[in-house]
């Protein structure tokens, strides 16, 4: 199936999962630094809906910190209701956006990631197609993953999924479901105490050092 076919599915079943929180949900943390589960659906909507002009801004007021300038961005995008900000990641569900200098696997990553962001605070099972994680895993450790979305070296270890074949890097295993992973590659803590495998401690230093 194409990349886009996969995101545009997740976006909308993402949507179909949000269109039943209450406003205290929405309001909750998020696993995403110090973003509410309102603050990453708005950071789904806002690159469909944010033009250069506004880009170019934000850069200019972060003083050329991409972090801060998509804090900035997505903020703007966040005074929008819960309700409409669903509305709204649900009709760009077919955007094929993606951000400069990277191809379908930066969305494809983002919206995986971000959804279990939403889901794992809340206690629901996360509304992603399992099969995918491979993808996303391969992307966050390609060089342009590890440059556009871990920001640091990784750790020298192997990744092996027990939900899918699937086998990345070099050194002591650390083995775990694919969601676990990527959310271990990307510093959130979440689900470190079920990783295992002889390259599992260095990991979890790893992700902690930066937590």
């Amino acid at each position: 199936m194409d990349h886009f076919d996969l995101i545009a599915a997740q976006r909308r079943r993402l949507a179909d999962t949000l269109s039943s929180l209450s406003e205290e949900q929405f309001a909750m943390r998020s696993l995403c630094d110090a973003w509410t589960i309102h603050d990453v659906v708005a950071h789904l909507v806002m690159p469909h809906e944010t033009s250069i002009p506004r880009v170019v801004l934000a850069m200019a007021r972060a003083r050329g910190n991409f972090d801060v300038a998509n804090q900035i961005m997505t903020a703007r995008i966040a005074r929008a209701t819960s309700a409409d900000l669903v509305m709204r990641l649900r009709a760009h569900a077919d955007g094929h956006f993606t951000p400069p200098g990277h191809d379908s696997l930066a969305p494809l990553t983002d919206v995986y990631v971000h959804s279990m962001d939403i889901a794992v605070p809340l206690g629901i099972t996360p509304p992603v197609d399992e099969s995918v994680w491979p993808l996303v895993l391969t992307f966050l450790t390609s060089a342009k993953g590890r440059k556009g979305f871990v920001g640091r070296p990784l750790p020298d270890v192997s990744l092996v999924t027990t939900d899918r074949d699937v086998r990345l890097g070099n050194g002591p295993e650390v083995t775990g479901a694919g969601g676990a992973l990527a959310l271990a590659l990307l510093g959130r803590p979440a689900f470190l105490d079920t990783l295992s495998g002889p390259g599992a401690d260095t990991l979890r230093s790893w992700v902690r050092t930066n937590s």
